[in-house]
């Protein structure tokens, strides 16, 4: 088994469940008592807020550049990024290690393929949904087009993660009003509508809904727990 470095703290709400998951798909795989070999810093979010408010991507890229560097320093084998918005920085983050980046739009991009989806919707912050690093990807790598919600649903949908689930605030108001911009863009012609905030499935999931829902957390750490293993 190898080992999985994680860089999480955005938010930690959603580290967590990174963590959950690396472990618990481990021991299924390989049953005892197995768990996953992990190297985590988890780093202060409040600084990278400010940081995505003010626009200081670059600021931000060298932070979380650094940050992967103490991960593989400590014997991470490959890194995963726990988080959708912060992939905007990738490329900082990859010209600062040598072990393998697994891209979460990439475990993404690979579902929709294996699925024939070729039209998405897309959640997450308002980062994620109206710039271009996370659905230029998703087109030019996968074929896959992607809508988003309209500008008064996007506002909703980034509120309810900064405002609630980054503070481990589970509303049910907030579920249906995210069920209802899930319904709008299947009839708009999404196959399915991926949750592009590794936040959002605190919130809602599969069994909440008939639209096929892409849970980005679920994809990246199978992908990890792929590579770890070998597979």
């Amino acid at each position: 088994m190898r080992v999985i470095g994680v860089l999480g703290g955005m938010s930690w709400e959603s580290t967590q469940s990174y963590y959950q998951a690396l472990n618990q798909e481990i021991n299924q795989a390989l049953g005892g008592f197995h768990s996953a070999q992990i190297v985590m810093v988890s780093i202060d979010f409040a600084e990278i807020e400010t940081l995505q408010k003010t626009g200081d991507w670059d600021t931000a890229g060298e932070l979380l550049a650094s940050a992967s560097k103490r991960i593989e320093k400590a014997g991470a084998e490959c890194l995963l990024l726990a988080t959708n918005t912060m992939h905007k920085v990738a490329p900082a983050i990859e010209a600062a290690i040598q072990i393998p980046f697994l891209h979460i739009t990439d475990a993404t991009g690979e579902k929709c393929q294996q699925d024939g989806v070729t039209q998405v919707g897309l959640l997450g912050t308002r980062f994620t949904m109206e710039q271009d690093f996370y659905k230029a990807r998703l087109k030019e790598c996968f074929g896959v087009d992607v809508l988003i919600p309209n500008h008064e649903d996007r506002q909703a949908v980034h509120q309810i993660i900064f405002d609630e689930l980054c503070h481990g605030q589970i509303k049910e108001s907030s579920r249906q009003r995210y069920l209802k911009i899930i319904a709008s863009l299947y009839q708009q012609g999404a196959q399915a509508v991926i949750l592009g905030c590794t936040e959002i499935a605190l919130l809602i999931d599969q069994q909440d809904t008939a639209v096929p829902l892409y849970d980005t957390t679920a994809l990246h750490v199978s992908k990890a727990v792929a590579w770890a293993l070998g597979d």
